[in-house]
């Protein structure tokens, strides 16, 4: 069983850099600076912010279904973050120290299952939610925040 962890694509947030605060305002986000190396997880990179880099703070819907399971939540998006990022087989670092918890959907967008996974268990609760086949695709949130993370998926090819 193989699978893939994606980023966001970065094309719906690059333009909002050069709004002032007044307009980001309205697209409800706001301008930031990581004031340490940890904590600013970018949503888009995979990865934490340093500190001195500028994000922006947004709301985001990441489950757009038409289901109770409908999503939204705030994420941080680095400006130097151009490329969504892909890992396959292996979260990626920005899991690391954080405890996650995975709600498994099916394809209709209908939470199955869901469970934590403590620093350092991602891969493996990731591996044991895809061994479900009605299980289509996972997202994982930061536990403590409740924050959207990443979405997970099998790697069919």
């Amino acid at each position: 069983m193989t699978y893939r962890i994606t980023g966001l694509p970065s094309d719906p947030f690059a333009s909002l850099f050069a709004l002032d605060d007044i307009e980001l305002a309205k697209h409800r986000a706001r301008r930031v600076v990581a004031d340490s190396d940890r904590g600013f997880p970018c949503r888009v990179s995979l990865e934490d912010a340093r500190a001195g880099e500028e994000l922006l703070l947004i709301h985001h819907t990441h489950h757009a279904v038409e289901t109770p399971y409908r999503s939204a939540f705030a994420i941080y998006v680095r400006r130097q973050a151009s490329a969504a990022a892909v890992w396959r087989d292996c979260p990626p670092p920005v899991f690391a120290g954080r405890t996650l918890s995975l709600r498994a959907f099916t394809e209709a967008g209908e939470m199955v299952r869901a469970q934590l996974a403590r620093d350092g268990e991602a891969d493996r609760a990731i591996r044991a939610l895809l061994d479900d086949r009605a299980v289509a695709y996972i997202d994982a949130h930061n536990a403590a925040a409740g924050c959207f993370a990443a979405r997970v998926e099998r790697d069919e090819g």
